[in-house]
């Protein structure tokens, strides 16, 4: 089958490297595909990073680690 989103040890940390901040794991090391005409359904609870994830697959943020690929590009 034809993927169309693969992502591979997707991972987001806010506040990396900045003086006097603790750093958050919003993603951690994610990994899924979504075959072309599937069905895909992103469940969990409140601030398991489904937000980040979305933000990062949408290129409105950069990973941090990892990579997240469509049928043309990759993120």
């Amino acid at each position: 089958m034809d993927e169309a989103i693969a992502v591979v040890g997707l991972t987001k940390v806010y506040g990396e490297g900045q003086r006097g901040v603790t750093p958050v794991r919003a993603v951690d090391g994610i990994s899924f595909t979504v075959h072309r005409g599937e069905t895909f359904g992103f469940l969990g609870p409140n601030g398991a990073g489904k937000t980040t994830t979305i933000n990062i697959l949408t290129t409105l943020l950069p990973p941090t680690g990892g990579a997240a690929r469509d049928r043309k590009s990759v993120v």
